[in-house]
């Protein structure tokens, strides 16, 4: 499924979603603490909303949007949510940006 700009463009516009999206690009440099490997798994939301010192729920928020942008996936592993970027589909949004604009 293509990405839809709009959604992503909403998802970005908001300076901590922003922020997520790019901590999330390089997990291991940028979540230390995470004792999983975040390459494959991702980053813990409770990991995530420690570095960005907002409530869980805050975060919870916005990841869920992210996710509907499709520019991040989750799994769950037990009682915890991991989140990664898609980069496949944060290519797509370059790409179709680079044609939009």
């Amino acid at each position: 499924m293509p990405i839809d700009l709009i959604e992503a463009l909403k998802a970005l516009d908001n300076p901590t979603r922003l922020t997520i999206l790019n901590l999330l690009k390089n997990p291991r440099e940028n979540f230390p603490e995470q004792q999983a490997d975040p390459e494959q798994i991702g980053v813990c939301v409770g990991i995530i909303q420690e570095r960005v010192k907002l409530s869980q729920s805050t975060v919870s928020n916005y990841l869920a949007a992210l996710q509907r942008a499709q520019l991040v996936t989750s799994q769950r592993i037990g009682p915890w949510t991991y989140y990664k970027r898609n980069e496949e589909k944060v290519a797509q949004l370059l790409e179709v940006l680079g044609k939009t604009i």
